[in-house]
């Protein structure tokens, strides 16, 4: 077992990882997180790792679906649950002295769901009216769409949630997402995590109790990874939508996990449209011109790929106006290193957000997961920051040229 000031970390016989990290709070946040999501999926079950999440609620080889929601709930927990392109997680909050009958219910919905046909029927329709939500809003319809382009041909490129005529086909019989548990719930992309007041050596025990026993002898199945230089160039698209506004996505292919320059694109994103209202792009089509209500970039690394993109809403006569401002920001940043000062401003600046950011500690115990599923140990934010204040400005704008060139950006807009 090895130990990173407050977290600790621990591989079961079957490699299961375990981490935990120590905290003084009354509250605990524990639950699995598996490296299985819309990726793995055939274009013929897409959906089936969203159906999954809702559905393992549904019931238990032990437990109804109302003794779940009771036994959590009745003492004031709550439990949640949900699905990314590349992982499934199931957690709860709740007070530490709950912690082993939280996990060992969490740990019957990932081990042994018994899919009641009556109530996943229900669950289905629950999922319909999920995407009908969805597809009404444009602001976030338009990811999954942008995403769609960027990984065309792959299933990266698949929506998460499925379409109403996959969800008939996944429904049909509980066998079928059965058999897609025992393929992809596979011991080595499983996590289990808790930050909370409970002595480590107790939660290890804890969870090889609960799921040193599990195996999988089936051969691994993942999808194809992504080859970062595929010869297929993603183009730019315009859909008719008929919204008020015109809604538009820009952006490129970027820097997977893990990835050298993965931390000097994760500050200038922070530069460019990260969630302050002093980034570049809300100063200059805000702040500045009064042109947007929302702009903002995000970085969205994956396993063997990312995408860096930004999202604003305007009023049509305005679009190109916009349009220009963004382009003439990012050939900025790629022809004009930041001087030291501005540098030095923007890590002040990030080291607050990260500190903040450090408070959530339901987004803590999810970041630590994450980090343990994928580099198998869980850095504290001083420790990444401590690299972050590493870079330069040169390194930034190597970042910039790879990423951001404006005249590389795939665009869709919905007009």
């Amino acid at each position: 077992m090895q130990e990173n000031t407050q977290i600790f970390y621990h591989t079961l016989p079957n490699n299961i990882k375990i981490v935990h990290s120590r905290t003084q709070s009354a509250v605990a946040y524990v639950g699995v997180m598996i490296g299985a999501g819309t990726r793995d999926e055939r274009p013929e079950e897409n959906g089936i790792a969203h159906y999954i999440e809702h559905c393992v609620f549904k019931g238990t080889v032990f437990h109804s679906a109302r003794q779940i929601i009771s036994q959590i709930e009745g003492v004031g927990g709550e439990i949640n649950a949900y699905t990314t392109k590349e992982e499934t997680t199931f957690y709860a909050a709740t007070l530490n002295e709950h912690v082993p009958q939280t996990l060992r219910l969490i740990s019957e919905m990932v081990l042994c769901p018994t899919f009641p046909k009556a109530e996943t029927d229900k669950e289905r329709m629950v999922i319909y009216d999920e995407i009908e939500s969805y597809n009404d809003s444009p602001s976030e319809l338009i990811y999954d769409d942008f995403e769609n382009m960027l990984f065309a041909g792959h299933s990266l490129a698949q929506p998460i949630l499925g379409t109403k005529r996959t969800l008939r086909h996944i429904s049909s019989s509980p066998d079928r997402p059965r058999a897609w548990m025992a393929q992809h719930y596979r011991p080595e992309r499983m996590v289990v995590f808790c930050q909370g007041d409970i002595p480590t050596s107790r939660f290890i025990r804890l969870a090889e109790k609960l799921f040193g026993d599990y195996t999988n002898t089936l051969p691994p199945d993942r999808q194809l990874s992504f080859a970062q230089e595929e010869d297929r160039q993603p183009q730019s698209a315009s859909y008719q939508k008929h919204t008020h506004q015109t809604h538009v996505m820009l952006g490129a292919r970027a820097y997977p996990l893990c990835h050298s320059q993965q931390l000097p694109l994760y500050l200038l994103n922070n530069i460019l449209g990260g969630g302050s209202l002093n980034s570049r792009l809300n100063i200059a089509l805000r702040e500045a011109r009064g042109l947007v209500y929302t702009i903002e970039s995000i970085y969205t690394p994956l396993s063997d790929t990312g995408y860096w993109s930004t999202y604003f809403a305007c009023e049509a006569e305005q679009l190109e106006q916009c349009m220009a401002v963004i382009r003439k920001e990012l050939n900025r940043i790629v022809t004009t290193p930041l001087t030291q000062r501005e540098l030095r401003a923007a890590l002040r600046q990030l080291r607050g957000q990260m500190a903040i950011s450090a408070q959530n500690a339901e987004n803590n115990a999810l970041s630590m997961a994450k980090s343990m599923l994928y580099r198998g140990y869980a850095p504290t934010w001083q420790q990444t920051f401590e690299q972050i204040a590493q870079i330069t400005p040169e390194q930034l704008q190597q970042v910039a040229k790879e990423v951001l060139e404006p005249d590389k950006l795939v665009v869709l807009k919905y007009e």
